[in-house]
């Protein structure tokens, strides 16, 4: 039998809660690594892409000799990454004679995986070799635009494939609203041909349009490269519609200080801080003030008669 092992400490319970099915997911986090033969231009991609997602991203250094994805067995290994760093998309890079530059880019779906797609790397230029103002570089962690060009990405299985797989690598968390002048970036992906897509990083240059929306002018700051569809490995139609599975109920914000009773009802609980009555300073004109000072004085008469009486008498 195996044994279930809980939290004991609060921080252990609430980084459990963190990793539990939610019904609206929060972002996912990317995990970067590579296998036991690299290049330096492989090296230089994964290192700009970890730059990319540097807000959301774990990078392992070390080679990783038992991780091979669309090898049986391979993918055990994987599988434990992503459950140890709570990763649900990969990239995967691999360097050999058949094939060069090699990137795997993969989603997991609880942490099992769910698709692959494997493509090659050409004509890559890093974010150094381009020459822009400094002062137009996007910010870390800001929303991106995400462009798709040419009727690949619609009509070819792997574009399309390819197309999913890159928009969850690069959006980042899902919001409602989105204030434009946040946004500094945008990722261009062109379908060269059915099995190549010209994919580039550009900054968003805001101008006068004498209207409420502003101009934008796209800006090259690198990186760029080719991407050459290889082999892909679409998820199962079962498991497909297991992880598409949604709820009508919207989630129920959390409602502070009310509890609900089975007599009573709905029951708030409201704050009052310390009125620290004794410290207040209170009106002079207060009558039963001065009925409390008048009977404390004629009261202290009477006890000065009284003794002086004693004293009389003794």
């Amino acid at each position: 039998m195996l044994e279930i092992k809980t939290a004991k400490t609060r921080k252990g319970k609430r980084e459990l809660e963190k990793r539990a099915p939610k019904l609206v997911e929060s972002g996912k986090k990317t995990l970067i690594l590579h296998g036991t033969k690299t290049s330096a231009v492989l090296n230089a991609v994964l290192a700009q892409i970890y730059h990319l997602k540097k807000d959301s991203a774990v990078k392992f250094s070390r080679k990783n000799e038992n991780v091979k994805p669309f090898e049986a067995g391979g993918e055990t290994s994987l599988e434990f990454f992503s459950l140890k760093t709570d990763c649900s998309i990969f990239v995967y890079g691999s360097h050999s004679k058949k094939r060069p530059d090699n990137l795997v880019l993969g989603r997991t779906y609880d942490h099992h995986i769910y698709d692959l797609v494997e493509v090659g790397v050409e004509n890559f230029k890093p974010m150094e070799s381009f020459s822009y103002d400094k002062k137009l570089a996007p910010k870390e962690g800001s929303k991106p635009f995400i462009v798709f060009i040419g009727e690949g990405f619609e009509a070819v299985e792997e574009l399309k494939h390819l197309k999913e797989v890159l928009l969850d690598l690069l959006r980042g968390e899902v919001v409602e609203n989105l204030n434009i002048s946040g946004v500094d970036r945008a990722y261009v992906c062109a379908a060269l041909s059915p099995n190549r897509v010209f994919f580039t990083h550009c900054a968003l240059r805001l101008k006068k349009s004498g209207t409420v929306v502003p101009r934008m002018e796209l800006v090259e700051v690198g990186p760029s490269m080719d991407l050459v569809v290889r082999r892909h490995r679409p998820a199962n139609e079962s498991l497909r519609k297991e992880a598409m599975k949604t709820t009508r109920e919207k989630p129920k914000k959390k409602e502070k200080n009310v509890k609900k009773d089975e007599l009573q009802g709905k029951i708030g609980n409201i704050y009052i801080p310390d009125q620290k009555i004794g410290e207040m300073a209170l009106p002079n004109k207060a009558k039963g003030v001065k009925r409390e000072r008048r009977e404390a004085k004629q009261k202290n008469e009477s006890d000065e008669s009284a003794s002086k009486r004693k004293k009389e008498d003794s």
